[in-house]
Order: structure tokens, then sequence, then C-alpha cells
């Protein structure tokens, strides 16, 4: 029955989390034609969704206004709506807590509320990034205290999220979908409904297997940024290297090598969280990622380094750090986008703060962000707001930003971006002498 109703676009499609994962979805499931009911705890982001206001850079407002208008997405809070879904999708946020260690609050929230409603032939997707075992182990108990029998009730799956905030070439539809049914039956219905919308789908043979490939995609790329980073520490330690230098010379090879560049640190909900999913999973094995832990350590670490490179500048251009005025330029985890989810420059900003004078920031996708209750406001960005500093750091490679202007007016700049290509004494780069 599940199975011709997916076929005939005739299910309703329930998606629980409507922030950088389930909104983008949404949109897209709903654009080919099924009916989205989205759920959020947050009353005030359930509003403007109803209203077509996306606040995901990634989602068109006015795709998502024409979408609501004809009744294809509509949002609440209320999780008693499950009962009227065929397919619910949970894109809930999967964050470490102080000590690093997973916290599942809210995929576990999330079940339990689905477990009041759970009926036969419904079909529950796991999206959120977490450890092996999280859907068979975690998700699966809750749901089979309703009484029902997976693979032959009611059926579960794991497909990670593959969401990149702002790539223009690789979106939800383009990006291949792994997915990891519970049964073989749940994989089939999985791929089926994924199909309907997707260009490619790669069905693997279990959840932990569609959870742990999430895991390697996101600890690769955390090892590797890592790897570079600890170059061009290296680099500024040995004095006459420019590690972007190497890094160019090194692409010009044609196999055996992709390039990674140095920065702040990593962001985003991924990179910066997931390789403690892992270490954490790893340690009830008995077995220590001391390799992935490190690079996890490292990156983390760059703020610091950073923090550090500004205030030895500072000084070596005769500034007393502490009575310093710096101006940020970059808030966002990532280039043009205006997601602050573990960006590396807010870290900088609380570690530089009390070690200088005055600290500001200039961010075009972030006019403001609230810290400790206080909000804090971009400033503009023009010769006259460049000349108040004795340092600009380059957080971020806005496309934005006039790096012409912004090479010209500072004092001095600190740029861990390779923003500015010119040759300057005023210009301390990361990974250079």
């Amino acid at each position: 029955m599940l199975e011709n109703a997916i076929k005939n676009r005739k299910v309703k499609i329930g998606i629980i989390g409507l922030g950088y994962v389930g909104l983008p979805l949404a949109v897209e499931i709903a654009k080919c034609g099924f009916s989205i009911i989205g759920i959020d705890i947050d009353s005030r982001r359930v509003r403007e969704v109803n209203r077509g206001m996306s606040a995901i850079g990634d989602v068109d407002s006015q795709t998502l206004r024409k979408l609501v208008k004809n009744g294809k997405i509509k949002a609440t809070t209320d999780h008693r709506k499950l009962k009227f879904c065929d397919i619910i999708i949970i894109c809930v946020p999967t964050p470490v807590d102080v000590n690093k260690e997973p916290n599942l609050e809210p995929v576990i929230n999330s079940t339990r509320e689905i477990k009041k409603t759970l009926r036969k032939g419904q079909l529950i997707i796991l999206k959120s990034t977490t450890y092996p075992e999280t859907t068979e182990k975690v998700v699966q108990p809750i749901l089979d205290e309703r009484g029902l029998r997976v693979g032959r009730d009611y059926f579960l799956a794991f497909c990670p999220e593959r969401i990149d905030p702002g790539n223009k070439r690789f979106g939800v539809l383009n990006t291949p979908t792994v997915i990891g049914g519970v049964t073989k039956k749940c994989t089939r219905l999985t791929t089926l409904f994924y199909k309907q919308f997707m260009n490619k789908v790669h069905p693997v043979s279990s959840p932990r297997a569609a959870e742990m490939t999430k895991l390697l995609e996101n600890t690769f790329r955390n090892v590797n940024i890592a790897l570079v980073n600890e170059f061009a520490q290296l680099c500024e330690r040995m004095g006459s290297i420019d590690i972007w230098e190497v890094i160019e010379a090194a692409k010009t090879k044609p196999f055996g090598y992709m390039p990674f560049y140095p920065g702040p640190g990593v962001g985003g909900h991924c990179i910066p969280i997931d390789p403690y999913y892992l270490s954490w999973k790893a340690r009830e094995y008995d077995f220590h990622t001391v390799f992935i832990e490190l690079s996890a350590r490292i990156n983390e670490d760059m703020p610091y380094f950073i923090v550090n490179k500004t205030i030895n500048a500072l000084s070596e251009s005769g500034v007393c750090p502490s009575t310093a005025r710096v101006l940020l330029l970059g808030m966002a985890f990532k280039k043009d986008i205006s997601d602050l989810r573990d960006s590396p420059a807010i870290k900088v900003y609380h570690i530089i703060k009390p070690m200088v004078g005055v600290v500001k920031y200039n961010d075009p996708h972030v006019p403001a962000f609230s810290t400790n209750g206080k909000k804090i406001t971009s400033v503009s960005l023009n010769a006259r707001e460049l000349k108040k500093y004795d340092a600009v750091v380059i957080l971020n490679k806005h496309t934005a930003y006039d790096n012409h202007l912004i090479a010209k007016h500072p004092r001095l700049i600190v740029d861990t971006r390779k923003a500015i290509t010119k040759k300057s004494k005023k210009v301390r780069k990361l990974g250079a002498p």
C-alpha cells in the first residue's frame, strides 16, 4: 500500500526540524508534487515558514511562498499532526555537550513524539548526523514500544544529510543520497521514495553503514584541513616557505592529491562535531581514534593561533595590544553564507576581546549576532572605518569584499584566507613568512 502511494505521489511527508537541513529538503520534495507538514519547536520559525519567509540562505523565499500558497508546505509546532503523515523525516540538530559528548536529546524527543501516533505502514527516516547504531539502538527501541514490528508494520532507515551551505553547484537534488534500512524492505521503500525526487541514490547494507559513511566523509575533511593547518604553522616557524605557494604547486599533480586550505578553524554543524561522535562511539568498543581526535584538536586550536598571531603582529608594529582597536572581517563559518554555527570566527571574537582595547566586526551576510545575551552589530566597511583600526583580521574571503579597499587603508592586516594577493609589509599572512 505504501509502495503504490509513493509511486503515485499520494503520500504526505512530515519533516521534523525546519533548519538548514529540513527546510531545503521540504522545498525540494514539495516542488516534486508531495505535500509537506513541517514541524519545529521554534514557533517563530514556524510563523516565518507559513508566511513564506526563509531564514535559510539556500532556500529562496519566493519559491517557499509559492509552495505555501499552493498548500504544498505547512508548518506547525504540533507533533500530533504526524499521525496524518505516511513518511516522517527527522532533521533535528545533533550537537555535542560541553564535554564533547553526543547530545541526542533532539533525536530522542522527536522519536518519542513519533511513537505517540506511530501506525502501521509509516516510514521513518533519520537524517540527523549521528554515531553508528543510533538508528537501531536508540530510535528503533523507542518506536518498538508501540508494539509494532519494524520491517513488517512500520519501516525505518537512516539517510545522512549532505547539505553544503552556500554551494551553488551541488544541492539536495543532485547530491547522491546514501540509504540504509533496518530491513531489506525498509531500504527498498526508502530508495523508492528518494528516487521520486533525487537524481541518484546509493543503498547500503544497514543503517550502521550509512551512519559511518557520513562520519567518514566529514572526518576526512576535518583531518585534511588539520593537516594543512599544521603545515601552515610549520611554514611560519621555518620563516621562509609560503604554504599557499606550496599548495598551488602540489595541485599540479594530477593524481594522489586533493587541495585543502588553511584557515582560522572549521565550522558548521558537521565537520567540528562528527569526529567527537565517532571517537565517543569508538570508546564503547575499547578503540581510541587518536589520529582523528588529534586532527579535531588542531583545528579547534586554530582560533587561538590566529589571535596569538594578531597580538604578536600588533606588538611588532609598535602598538600596545591592550589598547588596540581590532576589526574582524567575516563571522560566518565559510565564504558567502550567513551561517554562524560553530564558526571559528566567533571563537576568535571571544578570545581576542579581553586582550585588546576594542574589537568590532563586519560581515555583509551577518548584520548582527548575539553572544552572552548581548547583541553585536556589524560595522560599515569603507575607507574611513578601516582607518580607525590598528589591525584588521580577515577570517572570511567573502565575494562582496573589496580586497583592494581592504588592503589599502588598514595599518596592519592579518590574512587567514589569502584574500590579499599583493605583497605588502603590513600584511601578515597565515602560513607565510
